[in-house]
């Protein structure tokens, strides 16, 4: 519904409102390395009564088309923000996702799988060179620290595979079976 419809006190009073969410939205998007003019684009789509053009949201927010094309790819790609289909509409439009569950779980599969991914190899790598540094039979003491240095490694591999995992289950939706949405 738009606040067209509204009286003028109305609608500013419906705006102050509004306006300390985005500032909230914005300045909490710093959780999810998204910068306060981005996490203020979010919160302007969260409230707009239908999806926005990149025309729109930059008369909206003063900035410029540039701007928001930057940050509108950057929610895109972490799935915060939908592009939508408008018959007659020859502009791409796009819209918040509002299933907050379903965003944190993309933002942080995306994010942490990378991240795991590449710490496993590095890990397995490592490991690896070790292992075979300890297969030409170093001194003792060489070796204590290698095997030491191998153990963390191996501990750390443990902790990134269970890491895995949680992102598996935040993906297929087990992890609402332990903690259940509201």
């Amino acid at each position: 519904m738009g606040l067209d419809q509204l009286t003028p006190e109305q609608q500013a009073d419906i705006m102050k409102v509004r306006k300390r969410v985005i500032e909230a939205i914005g300045r909490n998007m710093d959780l999810y390395g998204i910068s306060l003019s981005t996490g203020h684009l979010y919160g302007l789509l969260f409230f707009a009564d239908k999806p926005m053009t990149l025309d729109e949201m930059g008369l909206e927010m003063k900035m410029s088309k540039t701007s928001m094309s930057t940050g509108v790819r950057t929610l895109l790609d972490l799935k915060m923000v939908n592009k939508v289909w408008e018959k007659g509409s020859r502009k791409d439009l796009y819209e918040v996702e509002y299933d907050w569950h379903q965003t944190f779980t993309d933002y942080f599969a995306i994010k942490w799988r990378k991240a795991v991914e590449s710490n496993i190899l590095i890990l397995r790598r490592s490991i690896e060179e070790i292992n075979k540094w300890l297969a030409s039979e170093p001194e003792e003491a060489l070796t204590a620290i290698l095997e030491e240095d191998r153990n963390k490694m191996m501990d750390a591999v443990k902790y990134y595979e269970w890491l895995d995992r949680l992102i598996d289950a935040m993906e297929s939706g087990e992890i609402y079976q332990l903690v259940p949405k509201e």
